[in-house]
């Protein structure tokens, strides 16, 4: 009879329905002497439940009803999960559904370009699309061909249409923090600038190959600051003004002399192609440098550009969402997450765990893109109050495990919970 009791167990175990009368009758007839084998096979039986229960214990302790998690196998089978479905906010980690789109409309080796013009009156004109990586030795070497092959030049015009002017990402603020750096056809050095003071108070830059411009100076003076890095720019036309400045400094150390002023305008059928600069930065190497710093200005560019290739100029955040909207649908068969930019700034993004899983799918090709750390290659997010990680642990010579760990409520500490999972997966 104790054995028909055991039996029971295990049904009820299975959440099966058991008859509770039959139960209880069976009890009062069972000897005494049969309790003790009765309880270790009871106890036997339920062990399975016990330590499935345990198993993930150490992982699901810091994780609250507003948090999520999931650890999936290589073939995606999930190992264990905590609010899967609850829509988080990704913070950065939403930058690598932002990749995973540039890779697939772009493809990793493509190169943004910058073109430049001369026009009948002689002035120089520079169009910009989109290129994040503009930075102070790229213009300088874009100053060096320019040179060899211009006499001279009137004015220099700044041409940055292919996006709209004033375009406002969710979640950045008009201030001078390096990471609320304005998005613009044409830039220079993320929009921001790293200046501070010598021993006379006197601004000086903090970075040799980056000059003061007469543009920066006037808006460095209004800081107040004793140094660091700041963003000067509130629209795209600051942002190009800045970059033209920035042009006509290196074309002055080659020889060349901007005989009048810098000032936007737009490229005319009849201007003649002088110069087309193709990054030195294939897009692969573009996004492991968004990755490696978490910058957000790069992925947003990528965004925009992205809108202004699949749509048509000029590029808006409007375009950019639906290119990524579209791609998370139609490739990634996700119908209910909500995108509204592409760095992760912005609470008003949503996704759950499970989404998340499905664009770590798809980009394990591309992982050794993330950050990497021993056995993890992964991104990370930070906003107030939310922490954020996905990616992939490496376990031996055979394809990776992955992960998410979404933190939008508790005070957990994420690294012990990823070093947890790391622990469960080798055991």
């Amino acid at each position: 009879m104790y054995l028909r009791f055991c039996a029971m167990v295990l049904i009820s175990q299975k959440r099966c329905k058991v008859d509770t009368k039959l139960l209880s009758n069976t009890l009062k007839r069972i000897p005494a002497s049969r309790w003790v084998t009765l309880l270790i096979c009871a106890v036997w039986l339920l062990q399975p439940a016990i330590s499935r229960a345990r198993q993930p214990s150490c992982l699901l302790n810091g994780i609250s009803s507003q948090d999520a998690l999931v650890v999936a196998d290589s073939d995606g089978r999930i190992i264990f999960s905590r609010n899967e479905t609850k829509k988080c906010v990704p913070a950065s980690t939403l930058k690598i559904l932002t990749a995973l789109a540039a890779i697939h409309h772009l493809g990793k080796t493509y190169r943004f370009q910058t073109e430049f013009y001369q026009d009948p009156e002689k002035n120089l004109k520079v169009k910009g699309y989109g290129d994040p990586l503009l930075i102070s030795e790229v213009w300088q070497e874009i100053a060096q061909v320019l040179a060899s092959r211009l006499h001279d030049f009137k004015d220099l015009v700044v041409d940055d249409t292919y996006f709209v002017n004033q375009i406002h990402i969710p979640g950045v603020r008009a201030s001078t923090n390096s990471y609320d750096a304005p998005n613009g056809a044409l830039c220079a050095n993320f929009n921001t600038i790293f200046f501070k003071r010598d021993n006379t108070g006197r601004i000086v830059p903090a970075e040799p190959q980056t000059p003061i411009t007469p543009f920066t100076l006037e808006k460095l003076r209004l800081v107040g600051s004793s140094g660091g890095r700041f963003t000067l720019c509130q629209s795209g036309h600051e942002a190009a003004r800045y970059a033209g400045e920035l042009l006509l400094h290196f074309l002055k150390q080659r020889g060349k002399v901007c005989q009048g002023r810098v000032w936007p305008g737009v490229v005319e059928p009849g201007d003649r192609l002088v110069y087309t600069y193709h990054s030195i930065f294939a897009l692969e190497q573009v996004l492991q440098k968004m990755f490696e710093f978490s910058n957000n200005f790069t992925a947003n560019q990528i965004l925009i550009a992205l809108g202004a290739h699949v749509y048509g100029p000029p590029g808006t955040l409007a375009k950019g969402v639906k290119v990524l909207s579209d791609y998370a649908r139609e490739v990634l068969n996700l119908h209910d997450i909500e995108i509204v930019e592409g760095s992760g700034v912005s609470r008003r993004n949503r996704l759950s765990a499970l989404d998340m899983l499905a664009v770590l799918r798809r980009f394990e090709p591309h992982r050794a893109l993330l950050v990497r750390d021993g056995e993890v290659f992964y991104k990370s997010g930070t906003l107030e109050g939310i922490k954020t990680k996905a990616g992939y642990i490496q376990a031996g010579s055979g394809n990776p495990y992955y992960f998410v760990i979404f933190l939008n409520s508790s005070q957990a500490d994420i690294d012990s919970i990823l070093d947890c999972v790391k622990k469960r997966l080798r055991n």
